[in-house]
Protein backbone atom coordinates (compact mmCIF):
# COMPACT_ATOMS: atom_id res chain seq x y z
CA UNK A 1 0.00 0.00 0.00
CA UNK A 2 1.51 3.21 -0.96
CA UNK A 3 0.67 6.26 1.37
CA UNK A 4 0.94 9.92 -0.05
CA UNK A 5 1.46 12.46 2.83
CA UNK A 6 0.34 16.29 1.70
CA UNK A 7 1.30 19.01 4.54
CA UNK A 8 -1.06 22.56 5.11
CA UNK A 9 0.11 26.40 5.38
CA UNK A 10 3.23 27.92 6.79
CA UNK A 11 4.99 24.21 6.90
CA UNK A 12 6.86 21.83 4.75
CA UNK A 13 6.54 18.13 4.07
CA UNK A 14 9.50 17.91 6.48
CA UNK A 15 6.69 17.74 9.46
CA UNK A 16 5.88 14.19 8.41
CA UNK A 17 9.42 13.01 9.55
CA UNK A 18 7.94 10.82 12.88
CA UNK A 19 5.23 9.62 11.10
CA UNK A 20 7.04 8.81 7.92
CA UNK A 21 9.83 6.67 9.86
CA UNK A 22 6.77 4.89 11.40
CA UNK A 23 4.41 3.84 8.44
CA UNK A 24 7.75 3.29 6.48
CA UNK A 25 9.12 0.77 9.35
CA UNK A 26 5.61 -1.01 9.16
CA UNK A 27 6.12 -1.75 4.98
CA UNK A 28 4.27 1.00 3.68
CA UNK A 29 5.79 2.68 0.15
CA UNK A 30 5.13 6.26 1.83
CA UNK A 31 6.11 9.71 -0.42
CA UNK A 32 5.69 13.37 0.63
CA UNK A 33 4.54 15.71 -1.19
CA UNK A 34 6.40 19.65 -1.36
CA UNK A 35 3.10 21.98 -1.74
CA UNK A 36 4.58 25.49 -3.72
CA UNK A 37 1.60 26.62 -1.50
CA UNK A 38 0.87 29.05 -4.53
CA UNK A 39 -2.37 28.25 -5.32
CA UNK A 40 -4.98 25.47 -4.87
CA UNK A 41 -3.96 24.44 -7.90
CA UNK A 42 -0.46 24.08 -7.90
CA UNK A 43 -0.58 22.49 -4.71
CA UNK A 44 -3.12 19.88 -6.64
CA UNK A 45 -0.95 19.60 -9.28
CA UNK A 46 1.89 18.65 -6.93
CA UNK A 47 0.06 16.27 -5.07
CA UNK A 48 -1.28 14.28 -9.01
CA UNK A 49 2.14 14.57 -9.80
CA UNK A 50 3.51 12.05 -6.99
CA UNK A 51 0.50 10.03 -7.08
CA UNK A 52 1.03 9.43 -10.45
CA UNK A 53 4.42 8.10 -9.40
CA UNK A 54 3.04 5.49 -7.18
CA UNK A 55 2.67 2.00 -8.21
CA UNK A 56 -1.17 0.37 -7.17
CA UNK A 57 -3.76 2.28 -4.88
CA UNK A 58 -2.85 4.90 -2.81
CA UNK A 59 -4.33 6.16 1.14
CA UNK A 60 -4.24 10.08 0.57
CA UNK A 61 -3.80 11.73 4.12
CA UNK A 62 -3.65 15.61 4.44
CA UNK A 63 -3.22 18.19 7.49
CA UNK A 64 -4.79 21.42 7.65
CA UNK A 65 -5.35 23.26 4.37
CA UNK A 66 -4.00 20.17 2.66
CA UNK A 67 -7.05 18.56 3.43
CA UNK A 68 -8.76 21.00 0.29
CA UNK A 69 -5.40 19.96 -1.56
CA UNK A 70 -6.65 16.20 -1.04
CA UNK A 71 -10.52 16.64 -1.30
CA UNK A 72 -9.79 17.85 -4.65
CA UNK A 73 -6.89 15.69 -5.43
CA UNK A 74 -8.01 12.58 -4.01
CA UNK A 75 -10.58 11.76 -7.38
CA UNK A 76 -6.93 10.50 -8.89
CA UNK A 77 -8.11 6.99 -9.93
CA UNK A 78 -5.42 5.32 -8.12
CA UNK A 79 -6.70 7.26 -4.30
CA UNK A 80 -7.76 4.42 -2.69
CA UNK A 81 -9.18 6.85 0.59
CA UNK A 82 -8.46 9.54 2.35
CA UNK A 83 -7.47 10.23 6.05
CA UNK A 84 -7.80 14.23 7.31
CA UNK A 85 -5.85 14.94 10.10
CA UNK A 86 -7.12 18.17 11.89
CA UNK A 87 -7.61 19.46 8.30
CA UNK A 88 -10.26 20.96 6.59
CA UNK A 89 -13.27 19.10 4.30
CA UNK A 90 -14.82 20.97 1.97
CA UNK A 91 -17.60 20.32 -0.21
CA UNK A 92 -17.55 21.59 -3.89
CA UNK A 93 -18.12 24.75 -4.29
CA UNK A 94 -16.51 25.54 -1.23
CA UNK A 95 -13.38 27.12 0.24
CA UNK A 96 -11.45 27.69 2.84
CA UNK A 97 -12.83 31.18 3.71
CA UNK A 98 -16.28 30.16 3.11
CA UNK A 99 -15.13 27.39 5.82
CA UNK A 100 -14.13 30.30 8.39
CA UNK A 101 -16.35 32.35 8.03
CA UNK A 102 -18.02 34.09 10.81
CA UNK A 103 -14.72 32.46 13.11
CA UNK A 104 -12.43 34.33 14.73
CA UNK A 105 -9.52 36.00 12.15
CA UNK A 106 -5.89 34.33 12.47
CA UNK A 107 -3.02 35.72 13.45
CA UNK A 108 -2.45 36.45 9.79
CA UNK A 109 0.24 38.91 8.15
CA UNK A 110 -0.59 39.42 4.87
CA UNK A 111 2.61 40.64 2.38
CA UNK A 112 2.21 43.26 -0.26
CA UNK A 113 2.09 40.49 -2.74
CA UNK A 114 -0.58 39.05 -1.21
CA UNK A 115 1.00 35.50 0.85
CA UNK A 116 0.13 35.20 4.22
CA UNK A 117 2.32 35.07 7.12
CA UNK A 118 1.53 34.04 10.60
CA UNK A 119 2.52 36.31 13.02
CA UNK A 120 5.75 34.63 14.55
CA UNK A 121 5.20 36.11 18.09
CA UNK A 122 1.69 33.91 18.17
CA UNK A 123 2.49 30.99 16.15
CA UNK A 124 3.96 28.42 19.28
CA UNK A 125 0.66 29.14 21.23
CA UNK A 126 -1.73 29.48 18.59
CA UNK A 127 -0.12 26.76 16.27
CA UNK A 128 1.94 24.56 17.88
CA UNK A 129 1.22 24.71 22.23
CA UNK A 130 2.35 21.36 22.81
CA UNK A 131 5.69 21.19 21.30
CA UNK A 132 8.65 22.37 23.23
CA UNK A 133 9.49 26.55 22.93
CA UNK A 134 12.32 25.85 20.67
CA UNK A 135 10.59 23.58 18.20
CA UNK A 136 7.61 26.40 18.23
CA UNK A 137 9.70 29.21 17.98
CA UNK A 138 11.59 27.23 14.83
CA UNK A 139 8.55 26.23 13.17
CA UNK A 140 7.47 30.21 13.27
CA UNK A 141 10.82 31.20 11.69
CA UNK A 142 10.59 28.16 9.33
CA UNK A 143 6.88 29.03 7.99
CA UNK A 144 6.08 28.93 4.34
CA UNK A 145 3.66 31.86 3.71
CA UNK A 146 0.23 30.64 1.76
CA UNK A 147 -0.67 32.73 -1.24
CA UNK A 148 -4.34 34.37 0.12
CA UNK A 149 -5.89 33.44 -2.88
CA UNK A 150 -5.59 29.29 -2.53
CA UNK A 151 -7.93 29.86 1.16
CA UNK A 152 -10.40 31.41 -1.89
CA UNK A 153 -10.15 29.00 -4.73
CA UNK A 154 -13.45 26.25 -4.56
CA UNK A 155 -13.21 23.04 -4.89
CA UNK A 156 -14.54 21.59 -7.78
CA UNK A 157 -15.50 17.93 -6.65
CA UNK A 158 -15.02 16.28 -3.21
CA UNK A 159 -13.26 13.47 -3.03
CA UNK A 160 -14.64 11.95 -0.16
CA UNK A 161 -18.40 11.63 -1.78
CA UNK A 162 -16.71 8.83 -3.55
CA UNK A 163 -13.90 7.52 -1.71
CA UNK A 164 -13.88 6.24 1.90
CA UNK A 165 -12.65 8.80 4.50
CA UNK A 166 -10.64 9.22 7.99
CA UNK A 167 -10.71 11.72 10.35
CA UNK A 168 -7.97 12.16 13.47
CA UNK A 169 -9.23 15.48 15.12
CA UNK A 170 -6.97 17.23 17.29
CA UNK A 171 -8.62 17.75 20.53
CA UNK A 172 -6.56 20.91 21.50
CA UNK A 173 -6.84 22.65 18.15
CA UNK A 174 -6.47 26.19 18.34
CA UNK A 175 -6.45 27.04 14.34
CA UNK A 176 -9.89 24.84 13.34
CA UNK A 177 -11.52 24.37 16.45
CA UNK A 178 -12.50 20.81 17.12
CA UNK A 179 -16.63 21.41 16.93
CA UNK A 180 -15.56 22.37 13.58
CA UNK A 181 -13.81 19.49 12.89
CA UNK A 182 -15.72 17.26 14.28
CA UNK A 183 -18.91 18.50 12.24
CA UNK A 184 -16.73 18.44 9.18
CA UNK A 185 -16.07 14.82 9.84
CA UNK A 186 -19.36 13.55 10.01
CA UNK A 187 -20.71 15.33 7.16
CA UNK A 188 -18.28 13.15 5.08
CA UNK A 189 -19.15 10.17 7.18
CA UNK A 190 -16.04 9.85 8.40
CA UNK A 191 -14.79 7.88 10.94
CA UNK A 192 -13.06 9.78 14.16
CA UNK A 193 -10.26 9.48 15.90
CA UNK A 194 -9.90 12.09 18.80
CA UNK A 195 -6.01 12.41 19.39
CA UNK A 196 -4.63 15.09 22.54
CA UNK A 197 -3.09 17.53 20.36
CA UNK A 198 -2.46 20.81 18.93
CA UNK A 199 -3.08 22.12 15.19
CA UNK A 200 0.55 20.29 15.16
CA UNK A 201 -0.72 17.08 16.23
CA UNK A 202 1.43 15.30 13.24
CA UNK A 203 4.41 16.40 14.66
CA UNK A 204 3.43 16.12 18.95
CA UNK A 205 1.80 12.92 18.46
CA UNK A 206 3.28 11.34 15.70
CA UNK A 207 2.63 7.59 16.84
CA UNK A 208 -0.96 8.25 17.57
CA UNK A 209 -1.84 9.75 13.75
CA UNK A 210 0.54 6.59 12.67
CA UNK A 211 -1.83 4.76 13.81
CA UNK A 212 -4.91 5.76 12.67
CA UNK A 213 -3.40 6.28 9.15
CA UNK A 214 -2.10 2.67 9.68
CA UNK A 215 -5.75 1.89 10.51
CA UNK A 216 -7.25 3.50 7.46
CA UNK A 217 -4.69 1.49 5.05
CA UNK A 218 -5.78 -1.73 6.11
CA UNK A 219 -9.20 -1.02 6.22
CA UNK A 220 -9.09 -0.18 2.78
CA UNK A 221 -7.40 -3.05 1.04
CA UNK A 222 -10.00 -5.37 3.43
Amino acid sequence: MNIVLVHGAWVDGSGWQGIHEILHARGYNVSIVQNPLTSLAEDVAATERVLARQAGPSLLVGHSYGGAVITQAGNAANVAGLVYVAAFVPDAGESIESLIEGEAPAPLQPSADGFLFFNPALFPQVFAHDLTTVQGAFLAAAQVPPAGAAFGTKVSRAAWKTRRSWYVLATEDRVIPPAAQRQMAKRANAPITDVRGSHAVYISQPRAVAEAIDAAARAVVQ
